[in-house]
């Protein structure tokens, strides 16, 4: 029934993506697209919750394959809780006119690209969605500005991803080759062919995920994309490039070195540190998100470094929960990242220019959009008891228990990855206090932006509903922790519960503090 019901939203989309070629058809065709994406994203969190699987199994063959485990449920499901709100927001963004008609159909085919990386069960399936999923954005790009600007941008784009990309291909096959997809072998731990798939993957799928210093093509390619396919590209397609590196690093691999850990520990930190800094820096607000972007999956990389670490040292309990706050932060990311790209496409869709010095005041012209807007503001700072503060606060618990099962190298990493995660947080918040105040408050510093009215009801409608994500996520992450952490390829027991309860470090009442700060907030 599982599987008959994701083939029907999948059949949906594409149904849906064909249908947009016509003009006659467009807004209709957009919400039978949304329609197959909240199907998505119900089969995807149903099959997660309730530990289904189905289909295929992973395969070394170069057979297709297709199939449905825990990971990638939960994935699918995040990927319809994106893309569903996407698709509304598109119908009013978009005109039915031949180029928006074809960034349509094109997006809905985009995220039938992502659904088939996650639901890949052989080397060639995997490999050929991954080629497409970076060759999509780049005509959509293309179709939605034909200037220099915009080919210098999809060239580098293309070439920096196709270029480090090879290293997608070459841990992929080398592990099909190795036998590990399917686990009929495992790698010996520390040898030379385990250390080759899993420096590869994190080249190639890091470069994919934005992870620096491998970054260059990200803040220049989600910037000028329509909003829409930058809320795709930075809420799920990175995102992937995460599913492919836990996939491999993980589920595949089996224990790596404790160095292998620091190094990913290492490139988390620079990562979140460096992207928050240029973020700092930047005047163009899509531009501003996109490095928030790099920040963001640096902190999820934080994560993953220390589940490798605590895993080496024989940590499985918080090696399970490092994981989880990885995948807990990759969902939170996706759900504020896409709403504060889709609220800047609203106000450039009202005002033309997203220069931040020339805003001004848009919570007043347009309350809707701008307090949602917001909301993702808040959530992306880690302002409690938004989304973005329960999952960096279970990273920080992970990353306070890597000194507590290894020497004095395990120590100094966790220490340097603790500074690293605060130093970003505070950095954070003081971008985002600038963003909101320049953006949202204050007076209007252009006359188009005085004049801005309201977004249409779909943009306004999608908007407020992923705030609404951001807020039931934060209230109650509990409730997804345990089953992340029973994601992970080794035995663990964790109890679900509403707030996140942790063994030896108490619990975040996260419950509590929304009750509280709803009684102080008029």
């Amino acid at each position: 029934m599982t599987a008959a019901l994701l083939l029907a939203a999948l059949a949906l989309l594409g149904l849906g993506s064909a249908a947009c070629a016509a003009a006659g058809t467009f807004r209709i065709a957009i919400a039978v697209q949304a329609v197959g994406a909240m199907l998505i994203a119900l089969v995807g969190f149903a099959a997660f919750g309730s530990g289904t699987t189905f289909g295929a199994a992973f395969s070394s063959g170069f057979t297709p394959r297709l199939g449905v485990d825990g990971l990638t449920a939960f994935f699918l499901g995040m990927l319809g809780l994106v893309a569903a709100p996407t698709f509304a927001f598109a119908s009013r963004y978009l005109e039915p006119e031949p180029r928006g008609r074809v960034v349509a159909g094109l997006t809905g085919v985009f995220v039938l690209t992502l659904a088939e990386v996650l639901c890949a069960r052989d080397p060639l399936t995997f490999l050929a969605g991954w080629e497409l999923m970076t060759l999509l954005p780049a005509a959509l790009i293309l179709v939605g500005r034909a200037d220099e600007t915009a080919r210098r941008t999809v060239f580098l784009y293309v070439a920096v991803t196709h270029l480090a990309g090879a290293g997608t291909w070459i841990a992929v096959l080398l592990a099909a080759h190795a036998g590990v997809l399917d686990g009929t072998h495992v790698l010996t731990r520390g040898s030379g062919l385990q250390i080759a798939i899993a420096v590869a993957a994190l080249v190639g799928m890091g470069t994919k995920a934005g992870v620096m210093p491998l970054h260059s093509w990200l803040p220049r390619a989600h910037p000028i994309a329509p909003a829409p396919v930058s809320a795709l590209m930075s809420g799920v397609m990175i995102k992937v490039a995460i599913y492919g590196l836990v996939r491999v690093l993980v589920d595949w691999l089996g224990v790596l070195p404790v160095w292998f850990g620091v190094l990913v520990l290492a490139l988390g930190a620079l990562s979140a540190v460096g992207g928050v800094v240029y973020a700092l820096f930047q005047h163009d607000l899509k531009r501003l998100l996109a490095f928030h972007s790099i920040e963001n999956v640096g902190i999820i990389v934080l994560g993953l470094g220390a589940c490798l670490l605590l895993r080496a040292r024989g940590a499985d309990t918080w090696a399970a929960l490092a994981l989880a706050a990885a995948l807990l932060h990759t969902l939170n990311h996706a759900v504020f990242k896409s709403l504060l790209f889709l609220g800047a496409g609203a106000f450039e869709h009202a005002v033309g220019s997203l220069e931040i010095d020339r805003l001004g005041g848009l919570l007043r012209r347009m309350p809707w959009t701008g307090g949602a807007f917001l909301v993702g503001s808040l959530a992306i700072a880690g302002v409690p008891p938004l989304n973005g503060f329960a999952s960096e606060w279970l990273t920080l618990q992970a990353l306070v228990h890597v000194p507590a099962y290894g020497g004095l190298g395990d120590g100094l990493a966790g220490a340097f990855s603790l500074a690293a995660l605060a130093a970003t947080a505070a950095l954070a918040v003081f971008c985002f206090v600038k963003v909101v105040g320049l953006v949202l408050l204050g007076p209007p510093r252009r006359e188009r932006v005085a004049d801005a009215i309201e977004a249409p009801l779909p943009m306004r409608a999608a908007v407020v509903a992923l705030a609404s994500a951001c807020v039931a996520l934060g209230v109650v992450p509990g409730l997804l922790v345990a089953s992340l952490a029973r994601l992970a390829p080794w035995p663990v027991s964790i109890p679900t519960s509403l707030v996140l309860r942790l063994p030896g470090t108490g619990s975040l009442p996260t419950v509590g503090i929304a009750l509280v700060l709803g009684l102080l907030v008029p």
